[in-house]
């Protein structure tokens, strides 16, 4: 349903100051990299269909690389592919980076570009962002997986925990945000590359999803509680961001700042249509304003479960975008504020059970914090959210059949109005989340 999956690019940087480095973030991947045909075998996770008798679904390998009647190819697997492209060699050229699929500022987020000596002899760059990019190096844990000796023991071999929403955070934002080595920049995206929008239950799902949560799954992993893998990825989204901000490679060189941390919607839109309205967090009309779309949500996610933490993060999330026409001492000082709040938030969301009154509070509370002047950036965030919180509650039976028609028409209507971002009308997109909010259970 959701067409806002677009290709990846990264570019090199030195680490993060030490006070801006996130306390859980997991381990590094050191190991050999095997490549995808170690896991393509027909008999692991290459069969043409899925297995009746085992505890996964064997078709992995074929969700991830081909197109069929139930999925669409994944992303993932196209992203080397895209560097070959027309777009990528124009994008290259304006960077002075010569060929993109030779570039390791365009490689280290559309391949699994480990250095030389990290790859196997079956090892290909060509495929894309493959098995090893997500689940780690395949030469300590393939030998423990191949055994049977379960989940626990994989992941001692060093297998990465992807089923943790904490650990999958890190990971996929990696990439759809960026990280000490893949950093992207308001000048890769004045080349040509298209903006990163993401949000993990959602991109999850969409990916496509190669694994079914059922009965053995939980038993091997534990549940799933899709609004809780929607909440740590807000959280840990915001304390990457302010990690960004707190790196003194991203403070403004004279009067130019790095645009990349600020909201694209507050400059690039249809200037024929008056988008500004006043709100008590943001500098005025006329001036930059930071990407906050997922702070907002963050704020709304802890007046749930964690009132006073919201608090702090209204106030802190007010002073920051104020603090854009005072002094960058001030909004580093508020990004620091803003990064403790935020990771501090993660343990509590992780402990968090949400229950079927915690969801429906919360689509409310999106439906309300949304309004006629809602920005692009902001809807995109608030459609990913509801989208999360519908899916989870279906899974969970709070969301029936019966209504399950209505919510998906008006769920789709709000993902049509975000297909471009210069037609996009906050006025209908409010009218689009008022029906969907009629169309949920009570």
């Amino acid at each position: 349903m959701f067409a806002l999956i677009l290709t990846l690019i990264g570019g090199v940087g030195a680490p993060l100051p030490a006070r801006a480095q996130s306390a859980i973030a997991p381990r590094e991947d050191d190991g050999v990299h095997l490549g995808v045909s170690a896991c393509a075998a027909s008999s692991c996770h290459g069969a043409a269909r899925p297995s009746k008798s085992s505890s996964v679904r064997q078709d992995e390998y074929l969700i991830w690389s081909q197109d069929s009647d139930m999925h669409r190819i994944d992303s993932h697997h196209k992203a080397y592919a895209v560097l070959l492209t027309d777009r990528a060699l124009r994008i290259a050229h304006n960077l002075g980076l010569g060929d993109a699929a030779s570039a390791d500022a365009c490689l280290d987020c559309h391949a699994d570009n480990v250095p030389p000596e990290k790859r196997g002899v079956q090892f290909k760059l060509s495929d894309g962002v493959g098995c090893e990019a997500c689940h780690g190096a395949a030469a300590g844990w393939l030998g423990v997986h191949l055994t049977g000796a379960g989940h626990k023991a994989n992941l001692a071999a060093g297998l990465y925990p992807t089923e943790q929403p904490i650990a999958r955070a890190h990971k996929c934002l990696s990439c759809h945000l960026g990280d000490d080595k893949r950093v992207m920049t308001h000048r890769i995206m004045g080349a040509g590359h298209p903006p990163l929008p993401f949000e993990l239950d959602t991109f999850t799902a969409i990916e496509p999803a190669h694994f079914v949560v059922d009965r053995s799954y939980v038993e091997r992993k534990g549940p799933v509680n899709g609004v809780q893998v929607w909440a740590i990825g807000q959280a840990i989204d915001v304390a990457k961001r302010m990690e960004r901000l707190l790196d003194p490679k991203n403070a403004p060189k004279g009067i130019n700042p790095e645009l990349v941390l600020f909201d694209c919607a507050s400059c690039h839109h249809d200037v024929s249509q008056l988008r500004w309205a006043r709100r008590s967090s943001e500098p005025g009309p006329g001036l930059l304003r930071l990407y906050d779309a997922t702070a907002v949500l963050v704020q709304i996610i802890a007046a749930r479960v964690a009132p006073a933490d919201a608090v702090a993060l209204g106030e802190h999330l007010h002073a920051l975008q104020r603090g854009i026409t005072d002094d960058w001492g001030t909004v580093e000082r508020e990004a620091d504020h803003l990064h403790t709040a935020a990771t501090g938030l993660i343990s509590v969301l992780a402990s968090h059970d949400f229950t079927r009154d915690d969801m429906k509070a919360l689509a409310d509370a999106v439906v309300a914090a949304a309004g006629v002047d809602t920005e692009y950036s902001r809807a995109e965030q608030d459609t990913m959210a509801l989208d999360a919180i519908i899916a989870a509650g279906r899974s969970a039976g709070y969301v029936t059949d019966d209504s399950i028609t209505a919510i998906n028409g008006a769920l789709g209507e709000a993902y049509h109005l975000l297909g471009s971002d210069e037609a996009y009308r906050p006025a209908a997109f409010a009218q689009a989340l008022g029906n969907l909010q009629k169309a949920m259970p009570p």
